[in-house]
């Protein structure tokens, strides 16, 4: 190892024309890192394969992994990446965006529980909720402004009232 930091790293290279030590310390070179952890979990975790998640979960390999944040996806299509050398954990990707890291409880001894996945159900419907009411209430504004003038609702006139609806008609055959 002397050798190689007392030799090589200081003598002059025959392409760069400079010693590899020198010219790193100049910081010619500079390794493009991962924008996130996620994205460096991208890179070192290449199986990856596609899962439904179910209610309880996702199933892989007989084992079934849980997370809270999964409560909120049952029945997307995601993509699962994971280390082959340790199944315990999975992380797990919807739409190309990372969501949550599930973990299998039989391996990892980590404890999900009911009352935190019903929680978590109820926090995702209401987030869907209050998405799709800002969305139509947007769609009815749109509408609103791009009608023409005659489909506009105008406001209801109210009948005048010295008009008497309590005549009775007579007929001439009666």
């Amino acid at each position: 190892m002397p050798r190689l930091l007392d030799e090589y790293h200081n003598r002059i290279h025959s392409e760069t024309t400079e010693p590899p030590q020198k010219r790193w310390e100049n910081g010619a070179f500079l390794p493009r890192l991962p924008e996130s952890p996620q994205s460096l979990d991208l890179l070192l975790l290449t199986v990856s394969k596609t899962r439904r998640i179910q209610k309880d979960g996702i199933r892989f390999q007989g084992l079934r992994y849980m997370s809270i944040t999964l409560a909120g996806y049952v029945g997307e299509d995601v993509i699962i990446r994971y280390d082959p050398r340790d199944i315990a954990e999975i992380y797990v990707y919807h739409k190309e965006m990372f969501i949550c890291r599930a973990i299998c409880q039989e391996l990892s001894g980590e404890f999900v529980g009911l009352k935190d996945i019903i929680a978590a159900r109820n926090r995702h419907k209401r987030e869907l909720n209050n998405v799709l009411t800002e969305h139509s209430k947007t769609i009815e504004r749109f509408i609103d402004v791009h009608k023409p003038e005659f489909l506009r609702e105008k406001p209801v006139e109210e009948p005048n009232q010295h008009k008497s609806d309590t005549t009775i008609k007579s007929y001439s055959n009666e």
